[in-house]
């Protein structure tokens, strides 16, 4: 990369605040995603209980926003690679306050989950472009750190909504009013992104729209440097998103290996967290006790994305993820042999949310800097997106498997398995860190 190239001055000099700023507002993205993904655990009990759904039907409408969120990373992430970072973010807040709300009104089972796929497309599209500006506005020293600290924002996001769900559950009693907070606060950060996120400058460089050398040299004035003469010479043209691009010679390998642990992992990840509220329920627990639980494991969550993220300043991020992964496998398992009281369950299940969510965070990271600028949004979007359908199916499964009679013992340990599935095909990966370009 050209010296002259404002994207090696960002990857070599210190961060400015602006950019600390983006990355916090990703990062608050981030949070929100969390609570809009995990809102319906928290309605779950309540919704359950007045329209008499079983646990089959139950695991199906839990994984609805999943499956979007699957094709709003595919789709909508190869549109922030089009049309930009900060366009797709706005257009995916829409989308998610949309159906947040929609959700609010829904009468029947098949009409909630219509609004939970369609508030899923939004969510999954966002997750795609934050990972993209994270890894584009951070220097290179800090650019590990950066990105697992968003990818921390998730279980935040359900550690502060889930209280306040809880709150709201109990005081209104209503199920529907966890669904209006979310659009309520979706709506809000609208105006927040079109104040404090410019779109990136390694996107403007590689796409180069109408008045791109203007825009990036509004951005770096802003950020205390020198503005361009010039732009300087493309690194390569811009190509035509192809999903056949990611399974090229020299990169089919590192795309398949990096979907199947997501893929893996996710179907682990999202048994725990969508299931917790009701496994803690039919034990004979009341909602607003069993969204506490909940709370405890983004607790532990949030502390393992924190923990990971320092982590990386002194160790490389793979191995940390595939050690995360493996205690992950142990941990969800362990939750599901014989603990009775509250106090128990929200210990292992901070334990568990510690471990998986330290690991999704560094896949983050990993998925992140495996690709190049010209294909990074695009690239995590195929990632997330076809690896989503873990995250999709790993409620469904259990919802079968709990239907068709299995105990929570033996499902948290075929669950568990899924995570340790992933650390094997992570360990498998002949990772090389791409420079941010």
């Amino acid at each position: 990369m050209n010296e002259l190239d404002p994207r090696a001055v960002i990857a070599r000099e210190p961060m400015h605040y602006r950019q600390v700023i983006a990355i916090a507002v990703a990062t608050a993205l981030n949070a929100l995603d969390g609570f809009d993904v995990l809102s319906i655990s928290f309605a779950a009990p309540g919704i359950s209980k007045e329209w008499g759904i079983d646990r089959a039907a139950l695991g199906l409408v839990l994984s609805m926003e999943l499956i979007g969120m699957g094709i709003g990373a595919l789709v909508l992430g190869a549109m922030a690679d089009r049309v930009g970072r900060r366009p797709t973010i706005l257009g995916c807040l829409v989308i998610m306050a949309s159906g947040m709300f929609l959700a609010s009104t829904a009468q029947t089972l098949p009409i909630l989950s219509a609004y939970r796929l369609f508030t899923g497309l939004g969510i999954g599209g966002m997750l795609a472009a934050t990972n993209a500006i994270v890894a584009e506005c951070a220097n290179a020293r800090r650019r590990n750190l950066s990105v697992a600290i968003m990818a921390g924002g998730y279980p935040m996001g359900a550690i502060v909504g889930g209280s306040i769900a809880a709150v709201l559950l109990g005081t209104t009693g209503r199920w529907q009013s966890v669904f209006e907070f979310g659009a309520l606060m979706t709506a809000l950060f609208i105006p927040l992104v079109l104040w404090l996120v410019p779109e990136t400058i390694a996107f403007l460089l590689h796409k180069r729209p109408a008045g791109a050398l203007e825009k990036i040299n509004r951005t770096m004035v802003r950020q205390g440097r020198a503005p361009l003469t010039a732009l300087p010479p493309r690194d390569e043209q811009p190509r035509r998103f192809s999903i056949g691009q990611f399974f090229a010679p020299g990169i089919a390998g590192v795309t398949t290996l990096l979907i199947l642990a997501y893929f893996a992992h996710m179907m682990t990840f999202y048994f725990l967290v969508k299931w917790i509220p009701k496994i803690v329920v039919d034990m004979g627990f009341p909602p607003a006790s069993a969204g506490g639980v909940l709370v405890w494991a983004n607790v532990g969550g949030a502390s393992g994305s924190i923990v990971l993220s320092l982590l990386t300043q002194k160790f490389g991020v793979r191995p940390l993820v595939i050690g995360a992964m493996t205690c992950g496998a142990v941990a969800v398992t362990v939750f599901g042999q014989g603990f009775t009281t509250l106090a128990s369950l929200s210990i292992i299940a901070c334990i568990g949310g510690f471990f998986t969510n330290a690991a999704t965070a560094g896949l983050y990271a990993v998925i992140a800097q495996s690709f190049p600028a010209s294909l990074r949004a695009g690239g995590t979007g195929l990632v997330i997106g076809i690896g989503r359908a873990g995250a999709a199916s790993g409620p469904i499964v259990a919802g079968l498997m709990f239907a068709g009679g299995s105990s929570l013992q033996f499902v948290a340990l075929v669950m568990g398995c899924g995570t340790l599935v992933g650390a094997i095909a992570l360990g498998l990966v002949r990772y090389r860190e791409n420079t941010i370009a």
